[in-house]
């Protein structure tokens, strides 16, 4: 299991580097007033509006990076932060969830895949690390039966695995769907505009750090079993 720390390490170093590179981004870009004078909420509720979407509400919920969209509810949620201030972060993080609305109304093929695995993302995130480690545990005390269960930890882990990279399209082309309405509508400055883009930008990275890390654990955990049938 030696291996298996040292990725987990890596992957904690990285993420907490990206995460605090983001949180520092947001701090930036916050400081960018943006010139139009609009509110997160007002930012979400005009590109709604601009293609045609008006069953889905914009609502405000506690916390920080808290903002995501949720197609089952049809709301468009942001944080305290986004919702009331007026600046570059607060439009490129209200925007990007409407690109999710976006996606939705228009039955984007990515996240009509990534919906219908949720069921089953749900249930093997909860079971693939406990499933894992009894196997582990079973293959160490000899047990015949441990490498089964090992590879039905490790087929769960690969389901979450997909998930992370299914993921991926569906934040880059919200983020892009965002980046052009705010441009092409006159939405934001030349300034303000690269300023959302870099935020962005690095809240992408923190989806593709979290992918990469999921696939070298993943990788790590093929190697072993293969290694216990040799």
């Amino acid at each position: 299991m030696f291996g298996y720390y040292i990725i987990a390490g890596l992957i904690f170093l990285v993420s907490w580097y990206v995460s605090h590179k983001l949180k520092s981004k947001f701090k930036e870009y916050s400081k960018i007033h943006l010139q139009n004078g609009m509110s997160g909420k007002e930012i979400a509720e005009k590109m709604l509006a601009d293609n045609g979407i008006t069953d889905v509400q914009v609502i405000s919920v506690p916390g920080q990076l808290t903002d995501h969209y949720d197609p089952s509810k049809k709301t468009v949620n942001l944080s305290e932060p986004v919702y009331m201030q007026r600046n570059a972060a607060a439009a490129a993080v209200a925007a990007h969830e409407c690109g999710h609305a976006v996606q939705h109304a228009t039955a984007y093929s990515w996240l009509k895949l990534r919906s219908t695995i949720v069921p089953a993302v749900s249930v093997s995130s909860k079971l693939s690390n406990f499933v894992i480690m009894a196997g582990l545990i079973l293959f160490a005390t000899g047990s015949a039966i441990g490498s089964w269960v090992f590879g039905i930890g490790i087929l769960l882990f690969a389901v979450t695995t997909a998930f992370a990279f299914i993921t991926l399209p569906v934040e880059f082309d919200a983020s892009k769907r965002a980046l052009v309405w705010l441009e092409t509508n006159n939405m934001v400055t030349p300034q303000e505009h690269e300023g959302a883009k870099d935020a962005l930008k690095w809240a992408a990275r923190t989806y593709v750090v979290a992918a990469i890390g999921s696939l070298a654990t993943l990788l790590y955990f093929i190697s072993i079993f293969l290694g216990s049938r040799d």
